[in-house]
């Protein structure tokens, strides 16, 4: 076995069972595949609902806390860390390991002076400038699965006991949507909850007893459902040539019923426009189509988008700089056009691999599965560009020449889940399987977590628009029921909402409708102890249609939601 610290390349394919792993994992996409477009999320069902169980009414309003959007882009086959971000300060030891794919100091450009990217990624170079760009070092887990099936699950369903096609079989996604959405089945939100394009092997929007996600094979289907609004085309001429063309037809109409997103993506996809000209390639296009649904208020919160080609156990210096030149170009083109509309500050996009690759190259001038690598972020609600955490040292890699992590990539999901998409943080940590809450400095705060300062492409310590940090409340779940609160009507005109608080407190009270959509702010200030009558009507700017509307109390954030009815 070839010392770890010879530099002769490694000889061929350093993982046993390679080709074997690929042929299980393309007959579990197979399987999966089975289903008219491999999502279980539309087929009929119920769920044992107790009294207290929220209602998809109250768990809409839940949703429209934040109107943050998550994007996950897969970087499907093991994406090379040491090609995407360059360690400088490590430069020569890497050169040394890569004497024929290294990538040479006049083509690596320069983000800070320990760090850069390859020249081919200088379509980022703006968006680092204008500080929507963070690259986080090291980022992998305990024990690194270096198979593409495990490697991938583990990365979906946060559990370090996968093995092989054992494992938990839902993901992190799945049961954050399985906790808002309590009897998805029977009474589904009124948007997608997600929307994932290809994969359908991957278990990330998996909960008990249904994937979240609306799912599609490939874009050109995307494309085809939300210029169409239909899953599959009916028309005559597909069908007249076919020995079973009206079975065929019959069947292709149920499933367009069954998939009744297809309409509301159409009609998103209509009135979003892209201002921008993407390059005609498979990602690109899957970014033009999601900024068209995002422009158009579709209300999906998390897509999941994916490119291929990253086994690059062969060629890879010419595979990865294609692929990453058209992932850069992309993503700048895609920030460029929902800036638009003002909503590249609502749109987080982060990466994600099922391992890294190794430090040294092989002697296909490729490198095998590896295991730590960056994940990338962009957006401008990272508010400043900057490297996060330690990269790890290529000096004293283990005796496969991997680099060993220095992020667990569970800490990064806990900070989007916390910190993005405002959950909880008891549930984030129920959602990772237990995982303490570990919440990294991205560059936004919504629980108010103290983070440690990084510094900051222009030399900033300290985070350019952090909010004060606030003293975390005890939850009591007894709070909010000593404060007697009931709407009351002098005139049917003219509702009221009546409170009697028994201390004083900040309380606010935001008005929505029957969809889960916030209408408006009715209180939003610091109220004594004693009684108070809020009038709805004086309280809000616009005109109220007549209808049943929510009203939420926010006291000490801990909520509270009563009806009220607006004649």
């Amino acid at each position: 076995m070839c010392d770890i610290h010879d530099k002769t390349p490694f000889k061929g394919l350093d993982h046993e069972g390679h080709d074997t792993e690929h042929k299980e994992w393309s007959r579990r996409s197979f399987l999966q595949a089975l289903g008219i477009a491999g999502s279980g999320s539309m087929l009929l069902g119920s769920n044992f609902l107790t009294a207290s169980a929220p209602s998809p009414l109250t768990a809409a309003i839940a949703a429209a806390e934040t109107d943050n959007i998550l994007i996950l882009i897969r970087l499907n086959g093991g994406n090379d860390g040491l090609s995407t971000v360059i360690p400088i300060e490590q430069y020569d030891t890497y050169a040394n390991a890569r004497p024929n794919i290294y990538i040479p100091e006049s083509k690596v450009l320069k983000l800070t002076d320990e760090y850069g990217v390859p020249s081919y990624m200088k379509s980022l170079q703006p968006m680092w400038d204008e500080g929507q760009f963070k690259a986080v070092h090291g980022v992998g887990y305990e024990g690194q699965s270096l198979s593409h099936f495990t490697g991938s699950d583990i990365f979906a369903n946060t559990d370090l006991a996968t093995t092989g096609f054992s494992g938990l079989n839902t993901g992190w996604m799945g049961r954050h949507f399985e906790n808002t959405y309590p009897d998805y089945l029977i009474n589904p939100p009124a948007a997608p909850a997600a929307i994932q394009v290809g994969q359908f092997g991957n278990l990330v929007f998996q909960g008990e007893e249904t994937n979240y996600a609306f799912v599609t094979s490939n874009i050109n289907q995307l494309e085809e459902i939300a210029e169409s609004g239909v899953v599959y085309g009916l028309d005559d001429s597909l069908f007249n040539t076919c020995m079973y063309g009206d079975q065929l037809k019959f069947l292709r109409g149920v499933a367009n019923t069954t998939y009744e997103y297809s309409g509301i993506i159409h009609d998103a996809y209509e009135r979003g426009q892209n201002q921008v000209e993407y390059q005609d390639n498979n990602f690109a296009r899957q970014l033009a189509v999601l900024a068209r649904l995002i422009k158009g208020n579709l209300g999906t919160k998390v897509y999941m988008i994916s490119m291929g080609g990253f086994d690059t156990h062969g060629n890879q210096p010419l595979a990865h700089e294609r692929l990453m030149t058209n992932l850069s170009v992309a993503i700048d083109n895609f920030y460029d056009d929902i800036a638009f509309t003002e909503q590249d500050d609502k749109v987080l996009s982060m990466t994600f691999s099922e391992f890294g690759r190794r430090i040294f190259e092989n002697g296909s001038n490729g490198t095998d599965h590896g295991k730590a690598a960056p994940t990338l972020f962009f957006g401008s609600g990272l508010n400043g560009s900057a490297f996060v955490g330690e990269h790890p040292t290529l000096e004293d890699p283990d005796g496969r020449g991997n680099l060993e992590y220095t992020m667990d990539f569970r800490d990064l999901y806990a900070t989007v889940l916390a910190e993005w998409l405002c959950v909880d943080t008891p549930l984030v940590e129920q959602h990772l399987l237990d995982h303490p809450y570990a919440p990294v400095n991205l560059g936004f705060n919504c629980s108010g977590t103290t983070f440690p300062d990084i510094v900051y492409n222009d030399g900033s310590p300290t985070l350019p628009t952090q909010p004060e940090p606030t003293e975390p409340t005890p939850y009591d779940p007894e709070l909010l029921n000593a404060i007697v609160h009931k709407p009351f009507y002098p005139t049917d005109e003219n509702p009221h909402i009546y409170l009697e608080m028994p201390f004083s407190a900040h309380v606010d009270i935001q008005l929505f409708n029957i969809l889960g959509q916030k209408v408006g702010t009715v209180f939003n200030e610091m109220m004594l102890e004693g009684s108070v009558e809020i009038n709805i009507r004086e309280r809000m700017p616009q005109h109220l249609a007549t209808g049943k509307y929510i009203y939420r109390i926010d006291v000490q954030n801990q909520k509270m939601s009563k009806s009220v009815m607006v004649a």
